[in-house]
């Protein structure tokens, strides 16, 4: 993945250490706890893959731009609303780690234990600290494209776009946490589906890719079919996602191999396995608090057997072959085509 950009005076990493240092300097004013607030959320900007950045980077390159400057600090701005995602779904999520460190609410638990805080007061200050330093983060990603350089127009759709992103993932992320508490009644596999697109799609990949088109001034029409396969690619990727959070080790994925169960997540691949001869026995394990690793591998099992890790995996080889058919189609400039065709290759490969 992208970080870098070739021969560029200024990258999407120096932006996002500009942006960390800036804050951190900022917060000396306001006490020890708020510095702190801003040294766990530089070191979230971190890390990452900077997969929504290579798009964007990719996008943009394809159709012609070439200030650099500019293009790192809106994809800076793309991969900051990410962060900001990230910290917010590990406090829906309750989760104190991020790939196998302390994510900023578990900095902010390690902190107070130490200091003799109880478990309410951990728990308060975990939620507390994930909140406001995802909003940190979601401000900062606006501000990064509003002051981005490029002009008012282009900065006006730019904002446009980041705020459909924002708003289509908050209605994501609240659907996905109703299915999962029961609150929204006998969901779909289309409404799984639709989540996962609302949740991911849109911010990951229609965004990235169609803000690196208009940055670029690229035509209105590549924009809109941009939308298009966004959307397909980020769905196979989401699908290909769900399967991971359930059958890979933790050290991979980065997050526990128990959430997805324990939390009753109603993923594709969940909401396939109910309409199955064997949901009666996998249900069990399914939104089980206490679930452990031994039953958690009966429950992979039971999901294995009933066809419907086979059945996801297969759907989501569909969305991400099609949205490499609409690329070819709709004749994308060749070096995104190449681009696409092995991101969404790679993310097949990651699904096995």
């Amino acid at each position: 993945m992208l970080s870098h950009l070739p021969g560029a005076a200024v990258t999407v990493d120096d932006v996002l250490e500009r942006f960390g240092a800036e804050g951190l300097d900022r917060s000396t004013r306001y006490g020890e706890d708020y510095r702190q607030l801003w040294l766990a959320l530089q070191q979230a900007t971190r890390s990452g893959k900077r997969l929504r950045s290579m798009l964007l980077v990719a996008s943009y390159h394809a159709y012609g731009g070439g200030d650099d400057a500019v293009v790192a600090t809106v994809a800076a701005a793309i991969e900051l609303l990410h962060t900001a995602f990230v910290i917010h779904d590990d406090v829906i999520d309750r989760d104190l780690q991020r790939r196998g460190v302390p994510n900023v609410s578990g900095v902010f638990v390690e902190r107070a234990r130490k200091e003799g805080v109880g478990r309410e007061g951990c728990d308060t200050l975990a939620l507390t600290a994930g909140v406001l330093a995802g909003d940190l983060a979601l401000l900062g990603a606006a501000r990064e494209i509003a002051l981005s350089g490029a002009d008012a127009p282009t900065t006006r759709r730019l904002l446009d776009l980041l705020s459909e992103a924002v708003e289509v993932s908050a209605a994501g992320e609240l659907a996905d946490v109703a299915m999962s508490v029961g609150a929204s009644a006998h969901p779909s596999l289309g409404d799984a589906i639709t989540t996962g697109e609302h949740k991911t799609a849109v911010y990951s990949f229609q965004l990235p890719l169609q803000a690196g088109v208009l940055l670029a001034g690229g035509p209105e029409e590549t924009v809109q079919l941009l939308g298009t396969i966004g959307r397909l690619a980020g769905v196979g990727f989401q699908l290909v996602d769900d399967l991971r959070g359930v059958f890979t080790d933790e050290s991979v994925t980065g997050k526990s191999a128990l959430g997805d169960l324990r939390e009753g997540k109603v993923t594709a691949l969940i909401a396939h396995a109910r309409g199955t001869d064997a949901w009666a026995e996998i249900s069990q394990y399914v939104g089980d608090a206490t679930l452990d690793a031994d039953r958690a591998r009966v429950a992979c099992r039971l999901l294995e057997e009933c066809g419907s890790r086979a059945f996801v995996e297969e759907l989501a080889d569909s969305y991400l072959t099609a949205a490499m058919r609409a690329a070819e189609e709709a004749r994308l400039e060749r070096s995104l085509r190449a681009q696409l065709s092995d991101l969404c290759q790679r993310i097949l490969r990651s699904a096995a």
